[in-house]
């Protein structure tokens, strides 16, 4: 694996991640949110990551790359989706709500704040883990420039 090659997992990783953090992000500012452009209560949205693939030769490059332990050596997360989690929010009783309807029930985003807390962390985490992983390969190209010399 090159530098770069490796470089450019880190990165798509964190590219990935900052990507889930703002969905997150904006799931929690818009967990009270009752009225959206589109009508109707706000929805969840999260993110679905892939492989990120380069070429027609790369499943070919990772199936001969295959461990005897059945993993393979693959590079890189890529977005392939943002989904809208279409669940129905809960419906509470407020009839002065302006969004009420006629039966005087509103109905609120499906965002559940824990969970989304959590994701959040778990977002967090994976972050830190490929910026790790970006600084541990910038730190191994310089002890190779700097044996080099």
């Amino acid at each position: 694996m090159s530098f770069w090659n490796s470089l450019r997992i880190g990165l798509s990783g964190l590219t990935a991640q900052r990507m889930r953090l703002d969905l997150i992000s904006n799931n929690i500012a818009n967990a009270q949110t009752t009225r959206t452009e589109k009508g109707g209560a706000y929805q969840r949205q999260d993110v679905v990551f892939l492989p990120e693939e380069q070429n027609d030769f790369l499943p070919k490059l990772v199936a001969a790359r295959r461990r005897q332990d059945g993993t393979s050596l693959q590079g890189g997360v890529k977005v392939a989706e943002v989904t809208t989690d279409t669940e129905v929010g809960p419906r509470v009783y407020d009839p002065t709500h302006p969004d009420a309807d006629a039966e005087g029930f509103v109905t609120l985003p499906n965002v559940d704040i824990v969970v989304e807390m959590t994701n959040m962390l778990s977002a967090t985490r994976s972050y830190e883990a490929n910026l790790a992983s970006v600084e541990a390969s910038k730190r191994m190209a310089l002890k190779a420039l700097e044996i080099g010399r």
